[in-house]
Order: C-alpha cells, then structure tokens, then sequence
C-alpha cells in the first residue's frame, strides 16, 4: 500500500514538472503568441469589414387538404355514377410532402422565376438580371467578347436562348439551389413548409422567394387542376350547343304557329311541324337543365383543385440580417489565430524531443 502511494505522489510530481516546463515554454514565446494574436485579430476585424450582410426572407405555407370533400364528395360521386368524370381527384399525389419540396428547388421552376420581371428603383428587369449585377459579373465580362450582349428580358422565351445564356442561367440555378434556397418542412406531422431565400440583398431575397411560391402555385393551377378544367370547358361547350338549339327549336315553334294560325281543325296534316318542334323545345329543355347541373358542379370541382398555398406568414420588411460584428470578428479572428500559433508550438517542441531521443 505505501509502495503504490509512493508511485502515485511520484507520478504527480512528474505530471507537475511536465506542466510546468510546457508553461514556461509558452511563456518564452508570448511574443509569438501576442503577435499571431494581433495578426488574427486584423484578420477577423478585416473579414467583419468587406464580409456583406446576408438577408434571409422566409415564407411559410400549409399544403391543401384534399381529403376533406363532405357534400361536394358526395355530389362528384353521385354524378361519376352517370357517366360523368368531373376531376375531383386527379394528380394531387405528386404535390404533397417531399414531392413538393423537391418541386420548389427544380430548375425548371426556379429558371421560370429568374426570369419573371421585378421591379427596383422603377426600373423592372429580370430576376436573372438583378443577380448578375448583384454578384458585379458585368465587370467581370467586360474582356469576354461573348458576353458583351448578354441579356436577360422579363418574361423571356428560354427556349430561344443561346448556349451562353443557358449556361449563365445554369450557373445561377446551381448557386441559388446551393446556397441560397432551404424549402423544408419542420414538423413531418403537420404539413407546413418554410421557404428561406438568403441573399446579401435585401429586395432580392423578398421577392424571389414570393416570386418562386407564386410560380409554384401557378404550376400546380395548370398541372394539378388540368382535368377538371378540361371537363368543364366540354360541358360549358356542350351547354352553349344545346342552349342555341333549344333557342332554335322556340323559334321553330312560333314559326310553325304563325303559319297554322287560324288553320281549319279538320286539317291535323298542317299542324305537325309545329308538334315536332314542340318535342325538340321539351327534349333540349331536359337536357340543359341537366348540363347546366353537371356544369356547376364542374366549376365547383375546379374551384376545389385551387389554390394550393395557403400563405402563413409572407417576408416582410426588414428582413433578418446576419453579419459578423467588428468586435466578434476581431475577438474571434484573434482566439483562432491563438490557438493555431499554439498548436504549431506545441507540435514542434514535441517533434524536437522525439527527434533528440
């Protein structure tokens, strides 16, 4: 027992001797220390300085509850029963979830929002255009013959670009999708996605990210709503048809009455044609009201498709700002710059002793 406290306290000893030798090490290079300390500090202070804010405009949103239909299901069903496809249903399951989320960050939507026209200090450009001059690529173009005429207009056709602009389109694309968009949703129970677009500016960020949803919905409207549309453009046709023939068929009717006006009864013969159109008037009568019926209950069902978002919350004025302070840069830039001039010390003393044995 005594043996083995005897070994403990030498252990201790050494362990002492060991921090000590290392701390008085450290302390003969203070000069060392101090200065990598000063130079991380200018450093961090001179990141803080040229490093530009990073806005960041969020949009909340909650998916469209298709499940819930109460009477309106009840009458689609009702009306699928007689031969009727009116739409209720179709194509919701790619738009739901991770499907959806995926959609947001797509370069088909994402190259239709840069080119949807925003307008800055009343002057109204592209989306694509505002981020070439935020990222100052004009400067760096100004030796490229290529790019001299390079322009993206609002609401320009892209299947008519060149192969230099979809490649700056692309290149845009892939920044944003990087580093710029976050879609996620939070919470897997509730469906509500969040939208973050960063920029280091302000305007962008907001209306990108209101540009982008609006693109969203409105693919949903054309993709999502396109069979119940559909439908109701051939019933509304239909409707229109039969209405010009039952006007048609009245018209037949005061006609065939005007010429048997004051007729001999005895003469049945005379009276027919205007039997027959009488028969045309009551058909085409049914049959209107009934495609008057199936043709509401078709902008019902096409009213039900639309929208898709729901807006929570929308970006508003002023956006959250990150930005490195001067104090934290400096304060920050000085301990990292600390701890790898310590670290080289250390390394390199240890490296010298192992060399020596």
């Amino acid at each position: 027992m005594s043996k083995q406290t005897s070994g403990d306290e030498i252990s201790l000893k050494e362990l002492i001797i060991i921090g000590k030798e290392w701390f008085l090490y450290l302390l003969s290079q203070w000069k060392l220390i101090f200065i990598a300390g000063i130079i991380g500090g200018g450093i961090g202070l001179t990141y803080s300085l040229l490093n530009k804010p990073v806005y960041t405009a969020s949009l909340s949103f909650a998916l469209d509850d298709e499940k819930s239909g109460g009477g309106l299901s009840g009458a689609l069903n009702l009306a699928s029963q007689f031969g009727f496809d009116l739409g209720g249903g179709g194509g919701g399951g790619i738009f739901t979830g991770s499907n959806l989320i995926e959609l947001f960050k797509s370069r088909t939507i994402v190259e239709k929002t840069l080119l949807n026209p925003v307008t800055i200090n009343g002057k109204t450009i592209s989306f694509a255009e505002m981020y070439i001059q935020i990222e100052n690529w004009r400067e760096k173009w100004e030796k490229k013959a290529e790019f001299q005429n390079i322009n993206f207009l609002p609401n320009a056709n892209s299947e008519k670009f060149s192969r230099v602009q979809d490649s700056i389109i692309g290149v845009i694309y892939g920044n944003i999708a990087t580093n710029n968009l976050v879609v996620e949703q939070k919470d897997k129970k509730v469906d509500i996605i969040t939208i973050d677009v960063k920029s280091s500016d302000e305007n962008f960020a907001k209306f990108f990210t209101e540009a982008l949803a609006k693109e969203v919905s409105d693919f949903y409207i054309t993709t999502k709503s396109k069979k119940a549309r559909t439908n109701m453009e051939i019933l509304q046709k239909q409707t229109d048809s039969i209405r010009g023939e039952l006007n048609g068929a009245i018209t037949g009717v005061a006609v065939a009455n005007d010429q048997t006006f004051a007729l001999n009864p005895a003469l049945n013969a005379k009276r027919a044609p205007s039997a027959k159109r009488q028969v045309d008037v009551q058909a085409n009568t049914a049959i209107l009201i009934e495609l008057v019926k199936q043709t509401e209950l078709a902008k019902v069902s096409l009213r039900r498709e639309t929208p898709l978002i729901q807006l929570i919350d929308k970006p508003i004025f002023p956006l959250k700002k990150e930005k490195v302070g001067k104090t934290k840069g400096t304060i920050v830039g000085g301990i990292l710059a600390g701890v790898l001039i310590l670290f080289i010390l250390i390394t390199s003393q240890l490296f010298k002793r192992i060399m020596s044995t």
